[in-house]
């Protein structure tokens, strides 16, 4: 039982990973530029096909390098051709705009790639078991940890010590008076978006090797994602974080007690934390207001 238990938790750790990483890209673009990105997901599918497209000519680590930064790419072309000419108009443009964006995307990729799951290679020596009790802590259960860790802290690295982030996080605050103080903020628009995109790129090129690979890999993470952003409060990097990993452990553990509701305790909790703290758990009060 104790195993099966820890199997649960680490593959809900894992995918609480994925959701963080997702929910982080998506806050940015919605604390920043006002923009419901639905088709976040259908960026990380992108990410996870470019990986497994580059793995077969620079290998497994140099497609994980590329692969998020060919999807950040398209992500600045798309927020500059479609998505810059909506800003000023009401929300439900852009929020219409991405819904369709995320179709196009995923039948695009089903289109180019075929419906199935085509087989993405991790390096035997990654799959290896670390231990011989513990038999599904494998190297790159390890890995994906280790490096979504570190992205995270490069993340809030860039946002707390950088002129971008910095400028970024002024202009969650108050877009305008940061353009009056002469900052082009649609050039900071755009690399915000990037940097979000970016997120979901990486996401996808982790989740490949971990949940294989399919079109509808990004949409299955979609959901979670948005509720980890009202778990853990609007505006609140640090509590999408923690929203993000607190469903995938609470989804590992009722796989364990209860496998029929593993996907109901996401909106389960999502009504919790709306009726006994509106504002989520790290939330800014009057955010919704």
């Amino acid at each position: 039982m104790s195993q099966l238990l820890l199997f649960n938790v680490s593959n809900g750790l894992i995918t609480g990973a994925f959701y963080a990483l997702m929910a982080l890209g998506l806050s940015m673009i919605l604390n920043l530029s006002g923009v419901i990105n639905f088709a976040h997901g259908g960026f990380l599918t992108l990410g996870a096909y470019f990986a497994y497209v580059l793995q077969q000519r620079i290998g497994f680590f140099g497609a994980l390098l590329i692969a998020p930064m060919m999807t950040a790419v398209l992500g600045l072309l798309v927020e500059r051709v479609l998505i810059r000419p909506l800003y000023g108009r009401d929300p439900l443009y852009s929020l219409l705009l991405t819904f369709g964006l995320a179709f196009i995307l995923v039948d695009g990729v089903r289109i180019i790639w075929g419906p199935g799951s085509p087989p993405y290679q991790v390096p035997e020596w990654l799959t290896s078991p670390l231990s011989a009790t513990y038999f599904f802590l494998t190297g790159y259960r390890v890995f994906m940890v280790v490096l979504v860790v570190t992205a995270v802290a490069a993340l809030f690295y860039v946002l707390n010590y950088t002129k971008l982030g910095l400028r970024i996080r002024a202009g969650t605050k108050d877009l305008e008076t940061l353009s009056t103080l002469g900052v082009n903020t649609r050039i900071l628009r755009n690399l915000n978006f990037g940097l979000g995109i970016y997120l979901a790129g990486l996401a996808g090129a982790l989740a490949a090797g971990f949940l294989g690979l399919s079109p509808a890999l990004g949409t299955s993470l979609l959901m979670p994602s948005f509720v980890a952003i009202i778990i853990g409060g609007l505006g609140s990097l640090l509590g999408t974080l923690l929203g993000g990993l607190l469903i995938g452990v609470a989804v590992g553990l009722t796989t364990v007690f209860y496998p029929a509701a593993s996907e109901a305790v996401i909106y389960v909790m999502l009504g919790l934390v709306l009726v006994l703290r509106p504002r989520g758990l790290l939330g800014e009060e009057g955010r919704l207001h």
